[in-house]
């Protein structure tokens, strides 16, 4: 029995491996660490082992920023091979989606908070190539430039700033985007500044200050419900705990949770209840941050 243990903890490591140098590929990465630590040599001959170590290290980290979800297959194949059944690596299979919504998810949420910071510092550059004394179009393609807080919609906004045209238009189209809401306010400070003649140094460091104060209170809102989010997935992995004391005791209780009808009852039983109690709880958090 223990031979067999060691051959099934060898051939669960030999997959993981395996399934991790096969989605991590050749990356950029990779390859400057091969050109760099190649040794003066061709880069087809094989390089230094530590060479290697930096290369295995950068597929590992491509591979959980770009496809993390697939990770829930791999952890599901480990368990699947100790426990000898079929049903992590289904669990597994079915993680895949759920964990690539939240990566996307939280690449988005990433992404807007990048913009909302770009269109402050775009602010804060317009004003100051106004008070150097710049026209508002020729200020605007300077700041533009400088921070990048137009994103995507820079060639039109820009075009229209340098020939005339609609640029609160172009700015209230650009501000559709999740995160570049503050260029509203921007479209606003150019229309009142153009049409009636105010100030537009003035608006945009009162808009800078307001966009930061928003800033500034949503991420203290995300830094005290952390507590929250943390807690909850703490308590969701709490299973899992239980199932590593379990195996230290020497219970085996992954064969009564995978080869007893009770324990897949409780497996399917448990598990629904855990996702529930999960989404419900991120749902609290997430309606807390959005109000």
């Amino acid at each position: 029995m223990t031979g067999v243990g060691e051959v099934s903890v060898g051939a669960a490591i030999a997959c993981a491996g395996a399934a991790a140098w096969l989605m991590g590929g050749q990356g950029p990465g990779a390859r400057r660490a091969q050109l760099l630590f190649a040794g003066g040599g061709a880069v087809g001959v094989g390089p230094p082992s530590w060479a290697r170590a930096v290369r295995a290290g950068e597929r590992l980290r491509r591979l959980h920023r770009t496809r993390g979800e697939w990770w829930a297959l791999v952890v599901g194949l480990v368990v699947a091979l100790l426990g000898a059944s079929v049903v992590p690596v289904v669990a597994g299979a079915l993680g895949i989606p759920l964990m690539r919504q939240a990566r996307r998810a939280g690449a988005a949420r990433r992404a807007r908070e990048r913009r909302a910071d770009a269109v402050i510092a775009l602010c804060g550059a317009l004003a100051g190539e106004v008070r150097a004394g710049r026209q508002p179009g020729e200020a605007l393609l300077g700041a533009a430039r400088d921070s990048g807080g137009l994103g995507d919609a820079q060639a039109v906004v820009l075009a229209a700033a340098r020939f005339g045209g609609d640029v609160p238009g172009a700015l209230t189209d650009a501000a559709r985007r999740p995160g570049a809401e503050g260029l509203l306010g921007l479209a606003a400070c150019w229309r009142v500044a153009v049409d009636r003649g105010a100030g537009l140094a003035a608006g945009l460091d009162r808009l800078e200050a307001a966009l930061r104060a928003e800033r500034d209170q949503r991420a203290d809102l995300c830094a005290q419900l952390a507590g929250a989010r943390s807690t909850a997935v703490l308590l969701a992995g709490l299973p899992v705990l239980g199932l590593l004391l379990g195996t230290a005791l020497g219970a085996d209780p992954l064969h009564v949770v995978l080869h007893t009808g009770a324990g897949l009852g409780c497996l399917l039983v448990g598990g629904v209840l855990e996702g529930v109690g999960l989404w419900w709880a991120l749902r609290i958090v997430r309606g807390a941050e959005a109000g």
